[in-house]
């Protein structure tokens, strides 16, 4: 069975590495992004069938992403999951208005428990 893949757009280096250990763990496939411009390009190459995305994120922010995403239609199907600890509620609902599927604020969760909550959308 081919493994899922996960795009991570993230920016700490220590958020990378747990993430990338948890994820190919559970058998997922996981490429990482640093920025949204990043996110974009690796989002078209690699096809992800799920991007994890941070909100806050150099130079753009997250919801960047979401609007550049929502226009291209080559990624704009791939569900997004956004996920912060900036849990602004106004942020928060704009991140859902432009189409990601949850917005999970990472101190709300371990990460077993987001790479599960994860795993659900794949399903």
């Amino acid at each position: 069975m081919a493994k899922n893949k996960i795009l991570l757009i993230e920016d700490e280096a220590m958020l990378i590495n747990m993430y990338k250990d948890k994820f190919a763990r559970e058998n997922l496939d996981i490429s990482i992004a640093n920025t949204v411009k990043e996110g974009i390009k690796k989002a078209q190459e690699v096809k992800p069938d799920l991007i994890l995305l941070d909100i806050l994120l150099p130079h753009e922010n997250g919801l960047e992403f979401l609007k550049q995403a929502k226009k291209n239609p080559e990624i704009s199907s791939i569900p997004v999951v956004a996920f912060s600890n900036y849990s602004d509620p106004s942020t928060q609902e704009e991140a859902i208005k432009l189409g990601a599927k949850e917005y999970i604020i990472k101190a709300n969760y371990n990460p077993q428990e987001t790479v599960e909550k994860i795993k659900e959308y794949l399903k």
